[in-house]
């Protein structure tokens, strides 16, 4: 029997795109992940907390404004410091300016921006864990 993938979908901060958070958290659970939906208003140190509670295999987080691209290159720096690296990492919403390209140099393995549909980020997940 194959294990199901466990994805934790969350947000940095106060405000945001939680309806697109909720949209991709619910696009991952039909497609028979195990999804972990914890809102918004996550700091990093808990984003990696949950990470490994969750012994999760991919962490979503909905980013909508240079405070959340503050917020998840802070958790992608404290994942590097604890060795946890066999994560996928994806962020998506409105990402600010050149952030993606940074956000994705830095180690997030994909940025999504508004527009993409949830089976894209589904697929991406999918292929980033069989491979």
């Amino acid at each position: 029997m194959e294990e199901r993938i466990r994805v934790i979908v969350a947000g940095p901060g106060p405000g945001g795109p939680e309806p697109s958070a909720e949209v991709v958290a619910r696009a991952l659970r039909d497609a028979g992940m195990e999804v972990v939906y914890t809102g918004l208003g996550q700091s990093p140190e808990q984003f990696a907390a949950t990470l490994v509670q969750e012994d999760a295999d991919a962490l979503g987080v909905a980013v909508a404004d240079e405070a959340h691209v503050a917020a998840v290159t802070r958790l992608v720096t404290l994942l590097r410091e604890q060795g946890i690296d066999d994560v996928a990492l994806f962020a998506a919403g409105p990402v600010p300016g050149d952030a993606a390209a940074e956000l994705e140099r830095l180690g997030m393995g994909q940025v999504f921006e508004p527009g993409s549909a949830p089976t894209e980020i589904v697929a991406w997940v999918r292929s980033r864990l069989t491979q």
